[in-house]
């Protein structure tokens, strides 16, 4: 294994929750959410808004809840847990039923992914009955989960989706459903399954990467894997940064660290000389000293490069829990509230030039009878 002289970093002691404690459940008024977020002013609003603020301490204090834990760690599961495993549970069952259509060979989305995501938006709320939460809020809460899943028209998937994922645990916590004492289960049991289903569902439909920004991007589609892994491993007796270069490690130790199954997952569909080639950035972070250093700057990245993008920021949906500021999308018509309208950065992180599945790539070099493009 690899050894380090840089020592691990001491666990903090009794880290205090960030997040303020749940509304009253009389205080709370719900809505269905729309877009709202659409300019450089509005995304200023958003970032000094109390929803920002939740947003980013409800992440942190999810991943401090994680600190040192593997993924077998023993953590109790509530009754609402459980429920909504069972509802991803139900995701699984239904992408069953829809398996991939013939595409001649095409690298971009498989359109049976719109079967599957038309199914699950039939079915969700049914989903989500039995859950002890007003019936007003229903349709609210279930917006933010079908949004979790990638984009119908686009067939694509991205870090705003999984924020979207993110903003629909956040509704039980603000209903009072979730206490802290449920947050390592809700990373280690429940986000790892959201994560595992989504790589299914990649791998399915060749979802496209939203928001790739190709080599120089952290991962075609996923952030918060790599803040969660990096506190699981904050202090590990053994493993550092440059364990993510063994492929030994990646192999045993896979399983049990979020952060080393999403390594092994992107080298497993691209191939091409290592990760230094198709990942540099993941590869100029595993030089750092520590897994503290790491989290502390992947807590700074997501801030910067989720919650502070318009690109990413303006497809976020706002209701009566995660509340929009009053000025916020002001002189925005139908049209721009209901995606007509997008502002696109050099990176074309909004649905601008078409990104191939890497995982469509992988399959062809396997064998399977898929056309090549152009600049292969």
């Amino acid at each position: 294994m690899p050894i380090s002289r840089n020592k691990p970093t001491s666990p903090p002691a009794d880290l205090p929750l960030l997040t303020s404690p749940p509304p009253e459940k009389d205080s709370l008024t719900f809505a269905t959410p729309i877009r709202k977020l659409l300019s450089a002013h509005d995304l200023a609003l958003f970032q000094a808004s109390p929803t920002h603020a939740l947003l980013l301490n409800f992440v942190t204090d999810l991943a401090n809840a994680v600190l040192d834990l593997p993924n077998s760690a023993d953590v109790p599961v509530s009754s609402t847990v459980q429920k909504l495993l069972d509802i991803l549970d139900r995701v699984s069952e239904t992408l069953e039923e829809f398996p991939p259509e013939d595409a001649g060979g095409s690298r971009f989305g498989n359109k049976s992914f719109q079967r599957f995501y038309d199914a699950v938006w039939e079915r969700a709320k049914g989903w989500h009955q039995g859950l002890d939460m007003p019936e007003d809020a229903v349709e609210e809460v279930v917006r933010y989960f079908c949004e979790s899943w990638g984009n119908r028209t686009r067939i694509d998937y991205g870090s705003g989706h999984e924020l979207n994922f993110l903003a629909w645990i956040l509704c039980f916590r603000q209903l009072g459903l979730l206490p802290p004492e449920t947050y390592p289960a809700l990373v280690l049991r429940l986000f790892n399954k959201y994560l595992k289903l989504m790589r299914r569902l990649q791998t399915t439909y060749y979802l496209e990467p939203a928001g790739s920004h190709g080599v120089w991007g952290l991962d075609d589609y996923q952030f918060l894997p790599f803040l969660f892994g990096a506190a699981q491993l904050y202090s590990h007796a053994y493993l550092r940064p440059k364990s993510i270069h063994s492929a030994d490690i990646l192999e045993e130790l896979g399983d049990e660290y979020i952060y080393l199954s999403c390594i092994a997952f992107i080298n497993s569909i691209k191939t091409t000389a290592g990760l230094r080639w198709h990942s540099p950035m993941l590869d100029d972070i595993s030089a750092a000293k520590n897994w503290a250093k790491i989290y502390g700057g992947m807590l700074k990245m997501y801030e910067k490069e989720v919650l502070g993008k318009l690109p990413v920021m303006q497809h976020f949906m706002f209701g009566g829990i995660l509340k929009a500021e009053e000025d916020m999308g002001k002189g925005a018509g139908e049209e721009d509230r209901e995606g007509m309208r997008h502002v696109h950065s050099t990176w074309g992180e909004c649905c601008g030039i078409k990104v191939p599945a890497s995982v469509a790539a992988r399959r062809a070099e396997e064998g399977h009878e898929l056309r090549r493009i152009p600049f292969d």
